[in-house]
């Protein structure tokens, strides 16, 4: 496809493109902000992420719908990352390092780690994601939560964890940012729904827009007559007011190239690679299954994109980015139809930054934590659930390790416990498949004949073992390779070892087509 053919195709989706940027943006400005805020950087270094990831990434990236920005899930390597360097712009060097690295991964092809990720496992992650966001929204629902928004991991930075923080949240509604909260959601449900579809405007402008735009003058309405109803600064959007472009630029921080020498620096930017690039290959994989289109994203190029997108924030004082799952899912769920969506968020964030910072500042939590919600719903619905448990337990049990792991813990050990567990299953089905078994009764023994398949891996060694183990005394078995095109060295060398010890229990054996291998003598 010529750039002028993708020019006309991104205008021609501009109409449901430019509403979606606006809904991501407004999700992702105070999510930049929090992410910023508990990894112990500036604020304003999350919100360069999230231009750079919109303005940059999204162009170089060959994902139609991911977004990237700051990832909670990178939170804790950053704070590790700041005390372990001592100076932000020393950590700074760390992300542009880490780009480096992801650019090389990239060019070695490691993209394709993110397909050996089982579909069941993928699912369970956007199904956690979607129960995180409802759990993590309804105390800024209720306006009585002060941990910043992007908050993400299980236990909290009050000491409270995502549970207790929802029974302490019914104890301390704020009724002003409750109403607004309630009205969003009904609003957004509202605005969803087929009957209103039929019309243009309610298909073209976004329920988000309108849920944002209601919330501040309700605010301003109780500020004017119902005082004990206002929605406090704490509950509010905060975001730094910049008067003007060369403000603007005296907010950047750069990279300390002194530290150079420094072998933790090292350290910390092959962890940011290692985790980062894991969670883009994570979300982009699951962003896919969402797109209406099916499309599939370039693993090897989206590895590229984020490194020069690492390179470019790092050079300007920005966090490390990942493709962000909430972000990706919001913008799926609004209608998004091309990467014009992302671009356009990013763009946004950099316009609000130098004209918008005072009003946007209006905007309440509650508002924000409604679009969250329903995002949330979309992504955990109960039809998932009942889908992946008709396909049988190998698919919904590592399905439902996957959720309940990403839940008490977070993001990527979770993802590792569902994958170990995915695993599992997939050795158990590999269990019987790797041989047929035909058994002969004759006058003077038993004749077993074991013919094996045409792919014989390691992973069939444990199920051949048992199976040769408990074989019947005085029985003559024959073991045929003929209809197999590989043979694992680890299975040659079973089949080796049995046969050397097969007459202790009397079994005769003959191998057809089963060339022998050197076997360790270790007494």
């Amino acid at each position: 496809m010529t750039e002028r053919e993708d020019s006309k195709n991104y205008l021609s989706t501009l109409g449901k493109d430019f509403p979606s940027g606006l809904v991501v943006f407004l999700v992702a400005l105070p999510l930049c902000l929090g992410i910023a805020l508990a990894s112990g950087a500036p604020l304003f270094a999350g919100i360069i992420t999230g231009i750079v990831g919109g303005v940059i990434v999204s162009w170089l990236s060959g994902s139609q719908l991911s977004v990237s920005g700051p990832a909670a899930g990178l939170t804790v390597i950053v704070l590790n990352g700041l005390e372990t360097l001592q100076t932000y712009e020393a950590f700074l060097m760390a992300v542009v390092i880490a780009g480096v690295l992801q650019v090389g991964l990239g060019l070695l092809k490691a993209g394709v780690i993110g397909l050996y990720f089982p579909s069941s496992v993928i699912k369970g992650m956007l199904a956690a994601i979607g129960l995180i966001l409802i759990l993590k929204q309804i105390p800024h629902f209720l306006g009585a939560d002060e941990d910043f928004f992007g908050d993400m991991q299980f236990f909290q930075p009050d000491g409270r964890t995502t549970f207790s923080e929802l029974f302490h949240a019914f104890t301390a509604i704020n009724m002003g940012a409750l109403i607004i909260g309630v009205i969003s959601l009904v609003i957004l449900i509202t605005w969803d729904s087929a009957a209103l579809k039929k019309y243009k405007f309610f298909k073209f402008v976004p329920g988000a827009l309108i849920v944002v735009l209601l919330s501040i003058v309700l605010n301003e309405v109780f500020k004017a007559s119902f005082p004990e109803l206002v929605v406090g600064s704490q509950h509010l959007v905060s975001l730094p007011v910049v008067g003007s472009i060369s403000e603007l630029g005296n907010e950047l921080r750069f990279p300390n190239f002194s530290q150079l020498a420094n072998p933790q620096l090292y350290i910390v930017a092959f962890t940011i690679a290692i985790v980062a690039s894991l969670e883009t290959l994570l979300s982009v994989e699951a962003i896919d299954k969402l797109d209406r289109h099916k499309r599939r994203t370039p693993t090897n190029r989206e590895l590229l994109a984020q490194g020069v997108g690492n390179i470019t924030a790092g050079m300007i004082g920005g966090l490390p980015m990942t493709a962000v799952i909430v972000r990706g899912s919001a913008n799926v769920a609004s209608g998004a139809e091309s990467k014009m969506s992302a671009f356009i968020h990013g763009l946004l964030l950099l316009l609000s930054v130098v004209f918008l910072a005072d009003y946007l500042n209006l905007i309440p939590l509650s508002a924000l934590a409604a679009v969250l919600l329903v995002v949330g719903f979309k992504l955990t619905r109960p039809a998932l659930y009942k889908t992946q448990m008709k396909l049988g337990m190998e698919q919904f049990v590592p399905f439902i390790v996957t959720i309940l792991a990403i839940l008490f813990t977070d993001l990527l050990i979770g993802i590792c416990v569902g994958l170990a567990v995915g695993v599992f299953f997939i050795l158990k089905a590999n269990y019987k498949s790797p041989y047929f078994f035909h058994k002969e009764e004759h006058r003077d023994r038993e004749i077993i004949r074991i013919k094996l398949s045409e792919h014989v891996s390691f992973l069939n060694k444990a199920s051949i073992v048992l199976t040769l183990d408990h074989l019947p005394k005085n029985s003559h078995v024959i073991i045929d390779g003929e209809n197999s095109a590989f043979i694992d060295y680890d299975v040659l060398e079973a089949i080796q070892e049995f046969k050397k010890t097969a007459h202790e229990r009397n079994i005769q054996v003959e191998l057809l087509n089963i060339g022998d291998v050197a076997i360790m003598d270790l007494h």
